[in-house]
């Protein structure tokens, strides 16, 4: 389905009922505009999984795993998930 719609003075765009209806998009619908290049997509915005709930600053530092020891280096880290790796791998492979 094609549709026209004009940009107003304000700068405001209506989405045309037909396509509103064939998506089921209502009033409070989140659009994203997405640009590329010579082209311009619109899409709806996906709500976040519910497995990943928005948290704020002090949720996070509240849940976060403590880690009173010496700080750890990103070659540390890099290593222990590689070891980790190996031993899912090997462990898959038997």
């Amino acid at each position: 389905m094609n549709a026209r719609a004009r940009i107003s003075s304000k700068g405001q765009l209506v989405v045309p009922k037909a396509v509103r209806d064939a998506h089921g998009w209502s009033e409070g619908t989140e659009l994203e505009f997405v640009d590329n290049g010579d082209e311009v997509f619109l899409q709806l915005v996906k709500k976040a999984a519910p497995r990943f709930p928005k948290t704020d600053w002090s949720e996070f530092r509240a849940l976060r795993i403590k880690h009173d020891g010496p700080p750890v280096t990103i070659e540390e880290m890099d290593a222990a998930v590689l070891e980790e790796a190996r031993r899912r791998w090997d462990a898959q492979s038997d």
